[in-house]
C-alpha cells in the first residue's frame, strides 16, 4: 500500500432551512492535517440527489484515498452514530436543494441491494466510549442523501480498490442548532471533532474488528 494516500474526509452543506451543519464544520477544521505519515483531505458535499453523484467520483479519482469516512447530520441523535448499511433506494422525506425530492427510487439502477460499512465499526465505538465519548451503532443511514453518498462510496470502492475501507458517520447537532429546536439533543463541536480523529486513528490501526454484540461492548 502507498503511504502517501490520503484519508478522505466529507461533510455536507447545510440543508432543510438550516444555517449550520456540523458535518461541513469538522471538515474545514480537518482540512490539510496529518494522521501519522497519512494526510486527511476533506470535501463538502452538496446534498441535492443528481449533484453528489459526480462529486464522489471525482474525490476518488484525484485523491485514491487509502480510507473514505463520509459524515452526516441527523438531528435528534444524542451520539456519534456509525451507520452499518447502505441501501439501494432513495425515499426522500423533505426535498434537497436543488428542490428535488425522490420517492421510492434506487441509487443505482443496477446496483446490488446493500453495502455493508468496512470500518471496524465496533472497535471504533469501543475506542470512543473509553474516552468518554457518546458513540453507538446503527443499522441503516436512511433514505435521504446521506445514505446515498454512504451507499455509492461503498459501490465505488467496491468495483475500484475493494481493499479501501469505509464507512459513514451521523452526527447530533450542534448546542447552537438544538437551541432552536426544543428538547433537540446536542453536542460540543470539540466533542465530535475529537471523536472523528480517534476514529480515523482506530479505523487505521485496527485490522479485525471486534467480535462483540453491538449492544454489548465495553
Amino acid at each position: 500500500m502507498n503511504d502517501a494516500r490520503p484519508l478522505l474526509v466529507t461533510g455536507f452543506e447545510p440543508f432543510g432551512g438550516d444555517g449550520a451543519n456540523p458535518a461541513q464544520d469538522i471538515v474545514r477544521a480537518l482540512d490539510g492535517e496529518w494522521l501519522g505519515k497519512r494526510r486527511i483531505v476533506t470535501a463538502t458535499l452538496p446534498v441535492a440527489f443528481a449533484r453528489v453523484g459526480p462529486v464522489i467520483d471525482a474525490l476518488l479519482a484525484e485523491h485514491d484515498p487509502a480510507l473514505v469516512l463520509a459524515l452526516g447530520l441527523a438531528a435528534g441523535r444524542s451520539e456519534l452514530s456509525f451507520e452499518r448499511v447502505a441501501i439501494n433506494l432513495v425515499d426522500a422525506r423533505i426535498a434537497d436543494n436543488d428542490g428535488a425530492q425522490p420517492i421510492d427510487e434506487a441509487v443505482l439502477a443496477h446496483g446490488p441491494p446493500a453495502h455493508f460499512a468496512t470500518l471496524p465499526l465496533k472497535a471504533i465505538v469501543a475506542a470512543l466510549r473509553a474516552h468518554g465519548i457518546p458513540a453507538g451503532l446503527s443499522l441503516s443511514a436512511g433514505s435521504y442523501v446521506c445514505n446515498q453518498v454512504f451507499y455509492l462510496f461503498a459501490q465505488r470502492l467496491a468495483q475500484r480498490t475493494p481493499a479501501v475501507r469505509c464507512g459513514f458517520l451521523h452526527l447530533p447537532c450542534l448546542p447552537a442548532q438544538a437551541a432552536q429546536h426544543a428538547g433537540q439533543p446536542s453536542m460540543a463541536l470539540a466533542t465530535m471533532l475529537e471523536g472523528v480523529r480517534l476514529t480515523l486513528a482506530c479505523a487505521l490501526a485496527v485490522e479485525h474488528d471486534l467480535r462483540a454484540s453491538g449492544g454489548t461492548l465495553a
